[in-house]
C-alpha cells in the first residue's frame, strides 16, 4: 500500500468510495460530508493554502483517505481533520493511525496549533483511534463546517 497526495485522476473513484463508506456507516445524507459539493472534486478542494488530502492506494485501487484544511470560520491556528474514511479492505491494519500521523505532521508544518474533528456517535472505532492520538471531546462544535448532523466534536493540541 502507498500513502500519497491526492491526484486529479482520483476524484471520481474517491467520491464513490467516500459515499459508499458513509452509507455503510449509516450517516445521514444531509448535514454531513455526504452532501459536501467538494466530494466530487476533492483534488481541487484541497488546493487551497494550508490544505492537503492524502489517499491510501493498493495496486491502483484507492482504499481511503483523509485531509487537513483550515477550519472554516474558525481561528487561523485551528485546522480540521476531514473526510477520513477507509474501505473495509483497509481497516484494522494500522492505516488509520498512520494517516492521522501523516495529517498531523502536515498540520504542524503549516503552523496550526490545534486540530478539530467532527464525527458521528456510532463511529466508535474512529473515536477510539482519535482518543489514542490525543484528541479530547469538547462540549460543542467550533467553526462552520456545515455538518449539523455530526454531534461528536474533538480537539487536539498540536
Amino acid at each position: 500500500m502507498t500513502l500519497r497526495n491526492i491526484k486529479n485522476k482520483d476524484n471520481t473513484e474517491l467520491a464513490i468510495l467516500l459515499r459508499s463508506v458513509l452509507i455503510e456507516m449509516g450517516v445521514p445524507k444531509t448535514g454531513t460530508a455526504y452532501e459536501d459539493p467538494e466530494l466530487d472534486a476533492m483534488c481541487q478542494a484541497y488546493e487551497r493554502a494550508r490544505s492537503a488530502y492524502f489517499v491510501i492506494e493498493s495496486e491502483g485501487v484507492l482504499l481511503g483517505g483523509a485531509g487537513v484544511s483550515p477550519l472554516r470560520d474558525g481561528s487561523p491556528e485551528i485546522c480540521e481533520l476531514q473526510k477520513m474514511y477507509f474501505s473495509p479492505l483497509a481497516r484494522g491494519k494500522g492505516w488509520g493511525d498512520l494517516m492521522i500521523e501523516h495529517c498531523l505532521t502536515f498540520a504542524q508544518a503549516q503552523q496550526f496549533k490545534k486540530c478539530y474533528i467532527e464525527t458521528m456517535p456510532n463511529m466508535q472505532a474512529a473515536q477510539k483511534l482519535y482518543q489514542k492520538k490525543g484528541f479530547e471531546y469538547i462540549e460543542g462544535p467550533i467553526g462552520n463546517t456545515g455538518h449539523s448532523n455530526c454531534s461528536v466534536w474533538m480537539l487536539k493540541n498540536l
